[in-house]
């Protein structure tokens, strides 16, 4: 069971990855070869069908595209 953060991270990295494919302007088999993965993993991302997605390889691939994905941790 996924935790509502977990949620949170898992969009703010799915919405980054489709923005960089749109902006990007490349195909998604050459999104792929950037990204290290496969076209139709890059197909996934584009429809924001990415919850088989481990949060480490969204994070990999954010990073892969050069995004600089962080983190930052808040005491409630």
């Amino acid at each position: 069971m996924q935790i509502p953060e977990e949620a949170e991270m898992r969009a703010v990295l799915t919405h980054a990855l489709e923005a960089w494919l749109s902006a990007s302007g490349l195909t998604q088999t050459a999104a792929a070869a950037v990204l290290g993965t496969t076209q139709a993993r890059v197909s996934e991302i584009k429809h924001g069908k990415t919850g088989q997605f481990s949060l480490d390889l969204l994070v990999r691939l954010a990073a892969r595209a050069g995004l600089q994905p962080r983190i930052s941790i808040t005491a409630s």
